[in-house]
């Protein structure tokens, strides 16, 4: 009867059992990712391939056409925040070079609103914690450079409580335009009975997609959507229609074991980002205790090379030099920022596991994707120990095979010379990450043996297979 296990609440056909849960006791805090068959796997991204690849599927509004880099409230803060924390959070953003990185969002989540609506039956901000209202601190902050966003739920009410968005979509969209926002989170708690909604999810949401259009063309100025439902309805084979990113599992926790089961999800539907349309893999957890050094550099790491929205959630008056630094990678950025490329790097082999085999605490290690400067690799080590790691460069299908590249170290930032054939990483730190830039240097070497880098592929004119 159990269908699933969220935020220590057992949910049994829509209903909600407590277990010991915070007082937003609809909020999914830990990412569940069951087992999938391969033939379940192979029809999902078939689905994904061809929803990705039509142009009648992309949501092009003008806006967020590369992955969205900012802040967002709730995993550092969750309901305690005030008018004061946003504009302190917007100050250090711009003194500690984040906005300079390309981190240009201030969002906020949940709890930000009075319990009722006004009589006429508008959301109003909480009158003590924001007491100057929502334009001043709008104003303000766009004064500072960024912009802003907010959140809602397609519900009766938020993961938190708070009024949610049901049979109110184009009310709230316009009051949220009216406030100044550019931005919006859209929950999936607390949803109406069948015989209200008459649809599924898709349905749902597509409500707020047509009011944040009608809205965002009254005012000129179109908002971004960020669906968040959590992977219930296959959200990859339809959000890029109505939304610009959509996440694709429960929440996010600080914990090596979140991110592995989160990676490893995604690993088999990254044929659905592309612009204007991507898997959001949740708000980053940089900062926040629970990994180590080399953890929240593969969190960083494959969240940015996966063309994830990147929206930092630690206290900035806080953050330690290590965590700023990996927050500002310039040469990671640039590649989750990619005007040219769009599409998430995906795995090439699985590593310890059998290819297309799910497994939640050991997901793909070898990953490569084309960038407009040559080929990303990412080489995951999700071993609790260190490890080498080789692989041959023909193994990613963007690579070109009678060919040298010169490497450069992502995170070292230095060109490690030239490979030929093969690449090997030595003494990779336990859940530790390495990142590559390869270019194309040119022919590789004359004479080398075999004649074929992967010798059983490769027959002679003459019928001879190489090395057979």
């Amino acid at each position: 009867m159990n269908f699933f296990t969220r935020c220590g609440n057992l949910v049994w056909d829509g209903w909600v059992q407590k277990g010991g849960a915070p007082s937003n006791f609809f909020r999914p805090l830990v990412p569940v990712v069951t087992m999938f068959s391969i033939s379940l796997w192979a029809a999902t991204l078939g689905l994904a391939l061809f929803s990705a690849n039509n142009p009648a599927y992309a949501l092009d509004n003008g806006v967020a056409r590369l992955p969205i880099l900012g802040y967002n409230t709730w995993n550092a803060y969750q309901c305690n925040i005030d008018e004061n924390l946003l504009l302190t959070t917007a100050k250090l953003m711009k003194s500690l070079g984040l906005q300079a990185a390309g981190y240009n969002y201030v969002n906020i989540d949940d709890c930000y609103a009075e319990k009722n609506r006004t009589a006429a039956g508008d959301i109003q901000e909480d009158k003590v914690r924001f007491k100057n209202g929502m334009v001043k601190l709008n104003q303000q902050i766009h004064a500072l450079g960024f912009k802003t966003g907010i959140y809602s739920d397609s519900g009766w009410f938020t993961c938190a409580g708070y009024p949610g968005s049901w049979g109110n979509e184009v009310r709230d969209a316009t009051t949220f335009a009216n406030w100044g926002f550019d931005y919006l989170k859209y929950d999936n708690c607390a949803i109406p009975f069948d015989s209200i909604t008459r649809q599924g999810i898709v349905g749902k949401y597509q409500r707020m997609a047509d009011a944040l259009a009608q809205v965002g063309k009254k005012f000129n100025r179109p908002f971004v959507f960020s669906l968040c439902e959590w992977g219930w309805s296959q959200v990859w084979l339809w959000g890029a229609s109505m939304g610009h990113s959509w996440r694709t599992t429960g929440d996010i926790a600080p914990q090596w074991d979140s991110l592995a089961s989160i990676i490893n999800f995604n690993s088999f539907i990254t044929q659905a980002t592309d612009f204007y349309g991507r898997n959001d893999l949740d708000m980053l957890q940089l900062g926040n205790g629970g990994l180590t050094f080399d953890e929240a550099k593969s969190h960083f790491t494959a969240w940015a090379l996966m063309k994830s929205p990147l929206l930092i959630g630690t206290n900035l008056s806080a953050i330690t030099p290590d965590i700023l630094s990996i927050l500002t990678n310039k040469e990671i950025l640039a590649i989750n920022q990619d005007p040219v490329v769009g599409k998430s790097i995906s795995p090439f082999r699985w590593g310890i596991n059998p290819d297309w085999t799910s497994n939640s605490t050991h997901p793909a290690q070898y990953w490569s994707g084309p960038t407009q400067s040559g080929t990303v690799f990412m080489l995951l080590n999700t071993l609790n120990e260190p490890a080498t790691m080789s692989f041959n460069l023909t193994e990613s299908p963007f690579m070109r095979a009678g060919r040298q590249y010169s490497v450069r170290d992502l995170w070292a930032h230095t060109d490690n010379g030239t490979a030929v054939r093969q690449f090997t990483a030595k003494d990779v730190p336990p859940h530790g990450v390495v990142a590559l830039l390869l270019k194309d240097a040119g022919d590789e070497p004359a004479g080398l043996e075999p004649e074929c880098a992967v010798w059983f592929q490769c027959t002679d004119r003459n019928g001879t297979r190489v090395g057979g």
